[in-house]
């Protein structure tokens, strides 16, 4: 049987009003995030998949994101099937950290990637 490939993007190409859904856990999304990014825990997506639908207007593309790219696949992997636009962020937050994108806290401490 064959897949077909995992839509992916460069953490460098993820545009500055995409959509972000971070499905890493709280400690996770506590240490260090994107600003404006949607977080819904991979532990809790099916559960809140309405949140994720619900946030994306009309042909609005999800960038999916966790630590390396290994959870976010499986989601987008997910919402693909489900008809949705989303592509994996390949190496995920180390890799947005690495690019030197911006992230936050939400207590306005340094941000970091756990």
């Amino acid at each position: 049987m064959n897949f077909a490939p995992l839509p992916s993007v460069d953490a460098a190409a993820v545009p500055a009003d995409g959509l972000v859904l971070d499905v890493r856990e709280n400690d996770e999304w506590a240490a260090g995030h994107v600003e404006g990014a949607l977080h819904v825990p991979m532990s809790d997506f099916v559960a809140r998949f309405g949140e994720v639908t619900g946030a994306m207007a009309e042909g609005r593309r999800a960038y999916v994101m966790c630590r390396v790219g290994g959870r976010s696949a499986q989601v987008t992997q997910y919402l693909v099937q489900q008809g949705v636009d989303a592509v994996n962020v390949d190496g995920g937050m180390l890799a947005w950290d690495g690019a030197g994108r911006p992230m936050v806290t939400d207590n306005g401490s340094p941000a970091f990637v756990l």
